[in-house]
């Protein structure tokens, strides 16, 4: 209930002080006070202080790196990442592409079949021979108007043919190239049963799609190939803390399961909230790694700014349920000693001190630096609903 006071009793031998086993002396109890107006109180004996190990200190200013966690994953730029299919439909005749095998640019990674493909060699062979015809035709009608034996209409139309016939087998010759027919082997009379399809890049195959005999059309992808080399790091920055972001600063992260720290620096800023208002930040590594693979997780820490700031050893700081907390030495009277568990916000933390401000002057107070969660375990387990 709102107002409301509770005091509750804790065993100190078992809750907070660590007293030696066999002690028969009537034990120290603490007073915990919660009050509805935000302060939480926990009021201490000089013996239970003692034991519970607690040190105090008072804030130093020092000037302190702000940082800003966020979480991201490594990426590819599109560039970097390439799905590779077939130009026309057909069957896949070979491959012998398997996840994880490295590529090179140029390099035939499948051979594709289909009567489509003899045939388009068929037309470009019947036009290009018609387009020679169509050409001497043109030579002969110029020559005869120059002497005005035929009339400029009998010119134009074979002006019109020939450059309609030669769009034609331009277009068909390019075709041919798409699917990597040789024209120049093909002009002089040796047709490709089989097209052969080749990495647009070097990198490592992180998809495949088909298997040997099935037909596959022009818009399947039959693998994907990853260029791993220029990896970097997309993070995800609250809406909140976007403004505090800046093209160069430093980013240190850590990858899902790893300990060590790796290091890159921000290169471009997104200029797009997403619906859970975060902003992409796209990040260039320091240093490229090649057993990094695309779609890592990763924890980044972006130092925003030096300031200078209160801080106070990192073990001073308490989080509980989202927040972070200190305890203050609020009072001390006679044989006993009062905390009260203040609201922080911690801003950087560098050589084992944290920088914070809060809303409550903390300026040469006497806050807890050793034993501020063993505070925290009592306040909590004392209680009541």
């Amino acid at each position: 209930m709102k107002n409301l006071k509770y005091k509750i009793i804790l065993i100190a031998a078992t809750v907070l002080l660590g007293v030696a086993c066999g002690n028969k002396n009537q034990p120290e109890v603490a007073e915990i006070t919660t009050d509805s107006t935000s302060k939480e109180i926990i009021v201490l004996s000089s013996t239970q202080f003692n034991n519970a190990g607690i040190v105090l200190a008072k804030p130093i200013s020092q000037n302190i790196n702000q940082k800003i966690k966020a979480n991201g994953k490594l990426d590819v730029p599109p560039q970097n990442l390439v799905s590779v299919s077939a130009p026309y439909g057909g069957f896949l005749k070979s491959t012998t592409l398997l996840q994880g095998m490295h590529v090179h640019k140029g390099e035939v990674i499948a051979q594709m079949e289909h009567p489509d493909y003899i045939q388009l060699q068929q037309d470009y062979l019947e036009n290009k021979s018609t387009l020679t015809y169509l050409k001497n035709e043109l030579d002969r009608q110029q020559e005869l108007a120059k002497e005005e034996v035929n009339s400029k209409k009998t010119l134009q139309k074979a002006k019109t043919d020939f450059e309609v016939m030669q769009a034609r087998v331009n277009g068909l010759r390019a075709k041919l190239e798409l699917i990597n027919i040789d024209v120049v082997k093909l002009e002089k009379g040796t047709m490709q049963k089989v097209v052969a399809l080749t990495s647009p890049i070097n990198g490592y195959v992180t998809k495949v799609n088909v298997n040997i005999g099935a037909f596959v059309t022009a818009n399947t992808v039959l693998f994907e190939i990853v260029d791993t080399e220029h990896l970097h790091a997309e993070i995800s920055v609250f809406e909140k803390d976007i403004h505090h972001i800046k093209i160069g600063q430093k980013v240190a992260f850590t990858l899902a399961n790893e300990n060590q720290e790796r290091f890159a620096k921000v290169h471009l800023i997104g200029r797009e909230i997403s619906d859970d208002r975060t902003v992409r930040v796209h990040c260039h590594l320091n240093q490229e790694d090649k057993d990094l693979l695309p779609g890592m997780y990763l924890t980044a820490y972006i130092d925003v700014k030096a300031s200078t700031n209160n801080t106070l050893p990192s073990n001073a700081f308490v989080d509980f349920e989202g927040k972070s907390y200190v305890f203050l030495l609020s009072k001390k009277l006679n044989d006993s000693y009062t905390f009260a568990r203040i609201e922080v916000e911690k801003l950087g933390e560098e050589n084992g001190f944290t920088a914070f401000t809060s809303t409550q002057e903390l300026n040469n107070k006497d806050i807890v630096t050793e034993g501020a969660y063993k505070l925290l375990s009592a306040m909590q387990g004392g209680e009541e609903e």
